[in-house]
Parts: structure tokens; sequence; C-alpha cells
């Protein structure tokens, strides 16, 4: 029986295989967004990574249904927060779950086949979990570079703003000088407003595509100096300081925070190898005769 259900599986594979060589050799076309990253975005992806998506595009569709409107719309927010990290689509990341997900399920049948419970676990778990990890780590990079970037970057929108350009020009003018994903992010913003999306829709986009509290700030600041006519530029610098200022206590909670951990690898693996260390030099400088106190 086991031999029986091995063959099965390996024909399975060998079938997958060949279906997929045909599929990625055949001619098929392409979802918009996806033909679109994979001619623009060519450069940012890997070959590995376009490899997973042409093999698995013919399935992105029926990924897409099975996930639902609702998740869907939710999976298509957290990519625009990892801001397509690689070139990452809604339609890549369906195609590169299907892929992933067919792969984890034969490795999870042919380990559990085995007796392996633990790798079959594990492939399994990179089934499920492979496509979203990208996306987990990018929102995360992400978000550490722009609340780093945005104090500095408000000072010096302040001082522009002063010098009596306005601030539609000063945030291009100042967004040119920057590099990084919160300049990409103001000129989505610049060109939604050229295209004729309002300005307090356009900075609420740019609210929704971030998961930072400091750009949350950043855009209700903004507003409410537009309602209430405060000077931009007081705004703005007062708006950096309250950044620092939080910036300075999350830091000073993490470095809190750290310190019992640092004591407990202490406590665990530091003391008991020093106590090891001294007993065993206290016996060794000693002299003892360590035959005649065993009785030899």
């Amino acid at each position: 029986m086991p031999a029986l259900l091995l063959a099965t599986l390996m024909g399975l594979a060998v079938g997958g295989f060949l279906l997929g060589l045909r599929m990625y050799r055949a001619e098929a076309r392409l979802p918009s967004d996806l033909a679109l990253a994979l001619e623009v975005g060519g450069s940012r992806v890997s070959k590995a990574d376009s490899a997973v998506d042409r093999l698995g595009m013919r399935f992105a569709p029926l990924v897409l249904r099975l996930m639902g409107p609702r998740r869907v719309d939710a999976k298509r927010r957290r990519i625009d927060m990892a801001g397509n990290p690689g070139g990452l689509t809604l339609n890549r990341y369906a195609a590169r779950r299907a892929v992933y997900g067919v792969f984890g399920a034969m490795l999870f049948l042919i380990f559990l086949n085995n007796g392996r419970l633990l790798l079959a676990l594990l492939a399994l778990a990179f089934g499920l979990l492979a496509a979203d990890a990208l996306i987990w780590q990018a929102i995360r990079e992400r978000k550490e570079v722009i609340d780093r970037t945005l104090p500095d970057f408000l000072d010096v929108l302040a001082v522009v703003v002063s010098a009596g350009l306005g601030f539609r020009q000063a945030l291009e003018r100042v967004a040119d000088h920057y590099a990084g994903p919160w300049a990409d992010e103001l000129r989505i913003t610049l060109r939604q407003m050229d295209m004729g999306v309002s300005r307090r829709q356009a900075f609420d986009e740019l609210r929704r595509r971030n998961s930072s509290e400091q750009v949350a700030q950043f855009v209700s600041a903004l507003q409410q100096g537009e309602e209430l006519g405060s000077p931009i530029a007081d705004t703005l610098i007062q708006l950096a300081t309250d950044m620092r200022r939080t910036d300075a206590q999350n830091s000073r909670r993490r470095a809190a925070k750290t310190i019992p951990k640092a004591t407990m690898v202490t406590l665990v693996f530091m003391l008991p190898a020093t106590m090891i260390l001294i007993a065993t030099g206290m016996f060794l400088g000693s002299g003892t005769n360590f035959g005649s106190v065993l009785g030899r």
C-alpha cells in the first residue's frame, strides 16, 4: 500500500511538472496588471519569481474567486501598504499562492507518507504562508523607513514653505530631492492631484496606503490646518517635533523591554557556563588526585 501511494504521488508530480512546462511555454493571455508588471517591472523581479508567476498565472483568477471580494480587497490594500515589493501585484500574489500551495501540498503528502510529521507540517506551512511572507516583511521595513524619514522631510518642507513657495510646489520640490518609499508615496499623491483628484482625497489615499501612525498624523494635521486656516509651516514644524518626541519615547520603551530579555539570556546561558568554567578551573588548579577520590 505505501509503495502504491508513493507511485501515485510520483505520477502526480511528473504530470504536474509536464503540465506546468506546457503552460509555461504556451502563449496565454495574461491579466492586465500582471502583463504590465511583467513588462514594466521586469527589472524588479528575479528570474525565479518570474517563472513562478508564469507557471501559476492561469490559476490566479481561481484563487481570487476562492478568496472572495472582501479578502481580495484586504489583500490589495496590504500589497499597496507594502509598496508592491519586487513588482508584486494582486494577480502575481494569486499566481504565487497557487504554485506555493500545490508545491507545499505535494511535499506534505510525501513527508507524511514517510512518517516525517514535523517536515510535513513545515511543508504545509510553507504552502500556506510563503506568498504572504514577502508582504509582511515589506510592510514592516517600509513603515520603519517612512517613520525615520518623515520628521526630517517635514523640517525641510517647512523651510521651503516659509520661503514663500506654495504648498503644492514645495511638496513636489522637496519630494524630488528624496528617495525611498516616502518619496514614492508623495509622487503617487502628486500624480493623483495632477489627474484631477482633490487634495483631500489624494491625502486620504496616502493615509490608506500606509500603516504608519506618523503618516496618519501628517495627513490629519494638514487637513485640520487647512480647515482652521492655520499657517502650514508652523503646523509642519510642530508636527516634526511631536514625531521626534514620540519616536524617542518608543525607543525608550523598546529599550526597557530589551533589559528583561537580556537578563534572561544571561541567567539561562551565560551564568551556568561561567559557573562550570570556574568550578573546572578550581578542581584543575587544586592538584587533587581524582584517582584517590574515586577510590582507584
